[in-house]
């Protein structure tokens, strides 16, 4: 089955029942507390996001800034996503019990799938005593057919847990957790979260073997200046309102869920990404955004073998994860991105008019309420 396009679609959501001392959100004061507010409903999302619509099978991501299944709606979005054949990722802190379980009775040839990346927050799972929840929640799915990974953020907090953190991802799970690198959001470029020299955080979190690791801190602050095809094989998604754009950081350009009807608009970044480096390219680089760019896969990042040779994704994901988008998509020659490069200026302009305008309509819509 081939793999047409990633979609990463935030939920709209960014309180959550754990108090990380390294969560972004927390750091940049956007912590908000209140209920998720969804505009359109799941089988409408459905709809939207069909296979016809977005030109095949895609791999979608859903994450909130706080606690991805805090909203009560999230099993009924995950599940209409499902039906449409696509395979899922579902970003979760892993200790919301009831929302597994109903997540659990889905049919099992749509258990099959879904992935969870399983965010690991050893230090406030252990805090509150929630250890066995989160080991439970994770082996439930597993045993449901869902594929999973378990991910750790690496912090100095963390230094004297490493070997524990290993024994116990063994013990659980049957192989350690992989780790990704620390971002400090508060700084411009982005700096590594750490107070060690970028040496000694190597060094260090290296104990993990985790290829994760290896690959984001390859990239990290790394300018990439090849022509990104992010936004024709990618898309990201507000799920509460629909609004869409190429990638994180860029703006937005389009509504996909006020008319299904409507052909998406998919026009790549080309060399016009506005981050300092793309911090997200374990997902988009992996899965092949910049073609030139020899990476490993997405499955390599995300899967795990265990010591008795079973595996964290399941053949049919780790399938769909190994892909590489330019073997689906049309890669242009030189002479079609120069063009595509000139008319950028225009593009963007348009872009900016619809951002702008999005803008002042939801503070318009604020002032009136």
């Amino acid at each position: 089955m081939e793999i047409k396009r990633l979609l990463v679609i935030n939920v709209p959501i960014k309180n959550c029942n754990l108090k990380c001392e390294y969560c972004y959100i927390s750091a940049l004061k956007e912590n908000e507390k209140g209920a998720a507010k969804f505009l359109y409903t799941p089988e409408h999302v459905g709809k939207c996001l069909s296979k016809e619509r977005l030109g095949g099978t895609c791999i979608i991501n859903l994450t909130g800034g706080g606690e991805t299944l805090i909203p009560k709606e999230m099993p009924q979005y995950i599940y209409q996503l499902l039906l449409q054949g696509h395979f899922l990722e579902v970003v979760t802190n892993g200790t919301l019990t009831s929302r597994f379980d109903e997540i659990a009775e889905f049919p099992r040839n749509l258990l099959e799938h879904l992935e969870f990346k399983f965010s690991f927050h050893y230090a406030e799972l252990k805090k509150k005593g929630w250890l066995d929840r989160y080991f439970s929640n994770v082996k439930k799915m597993w045993e449901k057919g869902c594929s999973f990974t378990v991910e750790l953020m690496p912090y100095d907090g963390l230094i004297d847990d490493i070997d524990e953190i290993i024994n116990l991802c063994k013990s659980e799970l049957g192989a350690a957790c992989q780790i990704t690198v620390g971002r400090n959001d508060l700084t411009e470029k982005k700096d590594l979260l750490t107070s060690m020299s970028r040496k000694e955080y190597e060094s260090v979190w290296r104990k993990f073997d985790s290829t994760m690791f290896d690959f984001k801190l390859d990239i990290f602050q790394k300018k990439i200046d090849d022509f990104c095809y992010a936004g024709a094989w990618t898309l990201y998604v507000d799920l509460g309102t629909g609004a869409a754009k190429p990638c994180y950081g860029q703006l937005s350009n389009q509504n996909i869920f006020k008319n299904p009807e409507q052909p998406i608009i998919f026009n790549p970044v080309g060399k016009h990404c506005r981050q300092p480096y793309c911090y997200n390219g374990h997902a988009f680089l992996t899965l092949g955004v910049v073609p030139e760019l020899e990476t490993p896969t997405y499955a390599d990042i995300r899967n795990r073998v265990c010591e008795d040779g079973r595996e964290w994704l399941s053949k049919e994901v780790k399938d769909a994860f190994s892909q590489k988008l330019a073997d689906n998509n049309e890669v242009w020659d030189e002479k079609k991105k120069n063009s595509y490069e000139r008319k950028y200026p225009f593009i963007f302009f348009k872009t900016a008019l619809y951002d702008w305008k999005e803008i002042y309509n939801k503070v318009i819509r604020k002032r009136k309420k």
